[in-house]
């Protein structure tokens, strides 16, 4: 099965701003991680200036759909998201 690599860039005050967003945040990764999809994900940087989730699915529309909905995206802490099909050679 495919992998895929969603990155986002995030807002300077991140850390800040996130914890209003982070128990819905975490409530959507959890439910995709136990649905087999999200494998890893964090915050990139010190100090955080970024986010990379890893997922498997049969295309990319389910790391696209994961960044549409969730919170931190739709309430403009992050201020970019990109989807890349990712080759993993070992795993």
């Amino acid at each position: 099965m495919p992998w895929f690599v969603l990155t986002y860039d995030v807002v300077d005050d991140y850390v800040e701003r996130r914890a209003q967003f982070r128990e819905e945040h975490l409530g959507i990764a959890k439910a995709s991680h136990q649905r087999g999809e999200l494998i890893l994900a964090g915050a990139i940087g010190d100090p955080v200036d970024g986010a990379m989730l890893v997922f498997r699915g049969d295309d990319a529309s389910i790391a696209e759909e994961f960044a549409r909905n969730d919170p931190y995206v739709t309430n403009g802490l992050v201020t970019n998201w990109t989807v890349k099909p990712w080759n993993v050679v070992i795993e």
